[in-house]
């Protein structure tokens, strides 16, 4: 089964490269002004250009009104609008209808019970992200760094694509393969040196440890 690789939160045209040359299905460009992943809509285009024809762009946004989001889809043209606020399956539906172009919707997920919210998306969302909730006291809904059981995604529905996100690494990548079999991972803060600073080593030991932990299981 082939699994899609997203390498999000990028900024640079040197972390956009190590991306692409690791193998990543998607890049994801992050338009939330507190995280330090921010990205302008324009400096996104940029760098969307560079990933045109070699790997899917994301635009990540928050709760975005109609302007902002008009302003980015205007200068970046992404391929998928992944929407990572409190966004209703009502506002999800507003949002493909207005632009025409895959949603993957994001949950915070902590426990099995969590499972539950992804219910009224079906059949509106293209595709899910579940990440874990973010801590006490974190402005971020995502790029925390922090994982959840992934056990728990045992319970959901075969039919459901998802990416899985929160706290992945070369170290425990592996794990989270074996026990979750997720159709597609979302990495972050998992590969940087600091907040924001996309790190290439990282980025290639990443790719290593994902290639290896499927060979495994393929033996």
């Amino acid at each position: 089964m082939a699994l899609d690789i997203k390498i999000c939160g990028l900024k640079t045209e040197a972390a956009l490269a190590s991306a692409i040359d690791g193998g990543a299905s998607h890049v994801g460009f992050i338009f939330f002004p507190k995280s330090p992943r921010y990205v302008t809509p324009q400096e996104a285009g940029v760098l969307r250009a560079r990933a045109s024809g070699k790997a899917k762009a994301v635009a990540v946004i928050v709760d975005a009104d109609d302007a902002f989001l008009d302003a980015i889809v205007a200068a970046m043209e992404p391929d998928m609008l992944q929407l990572h606020g409190a966004e209703s399956p009502e506002r999800v539906a507003v949002v493909k209808a207005r632009y025409g172009l895959p949603v993957m919707k994001a949950l915070a997920v902590q426990e099995a019970a969590d499972l539950a919210r992804v219910a009224p998306y079906r059949g509106i969302a293209d595709r899910f992200l579940f990440d874990a909730r973010p801590p006490a006291g974190s402005e971020l809904p995502g790029g925390n760094g922090v994982r959840f059981d992934w056990t728990i995604l045992a319970g959901l529905d075969a039919g459901v694509d998802y990416m899985l996100s929160g706290g992945l690494d070369a170290a425990n990548i592996g794990d989270a393969l074996r026990l979750a079999n997720p159709p597609g991972i979302d990495i972050s803060s998992g590969v940087e040196s600091a907040p924001g600073v996309k790190d290439a080593a990282l980025i290639e030991a990443f790719f290593k440890a994902v290639a290896a932990a499927r060979n495994d299981r393929a033996a």
